[in-house]
């Protein structure tokens, strides 16, 4: 393995506009790329490492641990990693997907850089994929929603990755802002207790399944339709679903939900499962820095730390992964 070059790979998060859980429920869900980029750079031997503060981006022992798994998979890769710069511009632990951008990121610039042309699209995405699952047990509606970027329809699978039924670029004419609670998301006891709701045949999930597969038919209805009222309303019904039924919300956003649609009539929805994390809303994008303001003065008082972080769609890694067919299912290398 001989890297001589800096190289790198710059992954997009995503917020889920509505369909939590149900990529591995099985159901309709509906993801959106986000211009909140995480940076993965290679280092070339002997480069001395960034003295920024942070520039690791909080990436921790993820370099060694995905390396060990591409060792498995890859021949010809040594004991150690190449020297990694990790840099973000989401917030961390926000339902936001930063966690499997920064795990995606790291095997496109690790397999780019030791292995090019290897790994195809496909079975980046499911490597990442399974990688995460033997540690979350989660879904693959992330790992999808960054490499393809762009809005994604998905359906949801018992286990594997979703298929995408349709990708869309989102209207230009859209923003989006991240409304950042600063309080941190875990969803590792929340797969666990719906895994346990799913094994048991618990109503309120049937219930919740149904509900929200509706709202996220109605989501992309409204992407369709380029009508922001009814993208709206309905991820207003996604975000009624994961509050009454499955208690991913707190009173902490649902306060703040209450001060948007007050202050600057922007309907927010909780990003991702589990309690925490950020609130995205969808607004026209010529009124995007006068609703960011409003929400500020809003908030500034009584929650000095909530961020309000403008951001527009973003294109994924690789959106040719849409295009490639049965998407969901990853070929061997």
């Amino acid at each position: 393995m001989n890297v001589t070059r800096a190289q790198g790979a710059v992954v997009p998060c995503r917020a889920c506009l509505s369909g939590e859980d149900l990529d591995w429920l099985g159901g309709r869900s509906v993801s959106l790329a986000l211009d909140l980029p995480t940076t993965a750079g290679l280092r070339p031997p002997g480069a001395r490492s960034p003295a920024a503060p942070g520039s690791d981006g909080g990436a921790g022992s993820w370099p060694e641990e995905v390396w060990a798994f591409l060792r498995q998979r890859l021949s010809g890769l040594g004991p150690r990693p190449p020297a990694v710069t990790v840099r973000s511009d989401a917030p961390a632990a926000s339902g936001l997907s930063s966690s499997t951008a920064l795990i995606v990121a790291l095997f496109r610039a690790f397999t780019d850089a030791c292995a090019p042309g290897a790994v195809t699209v496909r079975t980046l995405a499911q490597w990442a994929y399974e990688f995460e699952f033997a540690i979350f047990n989660g879904g693959g509606m992330d790992h999808l929603a960054v490499i393809a970027g762009g809005a994604l329809l998905l359906q949801g699978r018992p286990s594997g990755l979703p298929d995408i039924r349709e990708r869309v670029e989102f209207p230009s004419e859209w923003a989006v802002l991240v409304v950042d609670s600063a309080t941190r998301k875990d969803t590792s006891d929340h797969i666990r207790s719906v895994r346990a709701q799913l094994a048991a045949g618990d109503p309120r999930l049937a219930t919740y399944l149904v509900r929200t597969d509706a709202a996220s038919a109605a989501v992309w209805e409204a992407v369709h339709r380029r009508d922001l009222g009814a993208l709206g309303a309905a991820m207003g019904e996604a975000h009624a679903a994961m509050r009454d039924l499955q208690e991913m919300s707190t009173p902490l956003l649902e306060e703040l939900r209450g001060l948007a649609l007050r202050a600057a009539g922007l309907p927010l929805k909780l990003s991702g499962a589990g309690g925490g994390g950020a609130l995205v809303g969808v607004c026209a994008a010529a009124e995007q820095e006068e609703l960011a303001g409003r929400l500020r003065r809003a908030f500034g008082p009584a929650h000095p730390r909530v961020r309000v972080i403008p951001t527009r769609a973003a294109a994924g890694l690789a959106p040719e992964l849409a295009r490639l067919a049965p998407v969901g299912r990853a070929e061997a290398p």
